[in-house]
């Protein structure tokens, strides 16, 4: 049997070579662009959102494979949901990496594979990036920001959430 960070590693490379949500999307209107200095990596994501729920995700993310995996777990994860989950989803995953939870849900599929991130602090903000853009984003569009544009850098301080 394959060891468990043997397993996630497979994930996380599994979602680095075929990101999922690279499809564009018309109906889009929202728009979230993030940047993580320290490493590098920007994203960008669109999304459809319709009666508070997230129909569709486009992520168009450059950078490590730990930020382009978590966009792309990101987009198979929130389509279909609500906003109200998609937050409390990314608190948890937050949560997760930052080692505040006593065991990673079961419930994650392969959000799971994050939880090994956090032994490297350097690259949390790798696998954060996606999800604190995109409830910064949906926050900013609610607040009647409709472009919902934001740059998240390393600097930022994201405690709030």
């Amino acid at each position: 049997m394959m060891p468990l960070d043997e397993m996630y590693r497979e994930i996380i490379l599994d979602h680095y070579r075929s990101p999922r949500g690279r499809k564009p999307l018309p109906e889009a209107n929202v728009t979230a662009e993030g940047h993580n200095p320290s490493c590098g990596d920007d994203i960008k994501l669109e999304i459809e959102l319709k009666d508070n729920i997230l129909q569709d995700v486009h992520v168009d993310c450059k950078g490590c494979a730990i930020s382009v995996a978590s966009g792309s777990m990101l987009a198979e994860t929130v389509k279909g949901k609500t906003f109200a989950e998609v937050s409390e989803l990314s608190k948890t995953i937050r949560k997760m990496l930052k080692g505040e939870l006593e065991e990673t849900p079961d419930n994650l599929g392969d959000l799971g594979a994050l939880a090994g991130v956090r032994q490297f602090p350097v690259r949390i903000k790798c696998a954060l990036l996606a999800w604190v853009t995109l409830i910064e984003g949906l926050d900013k569009y609610s607040a009647g920001h409709p472009d919902g544009k934001i740059v998240v850098t390393s600097e930022h301080d994201h405690e709030h959430e």
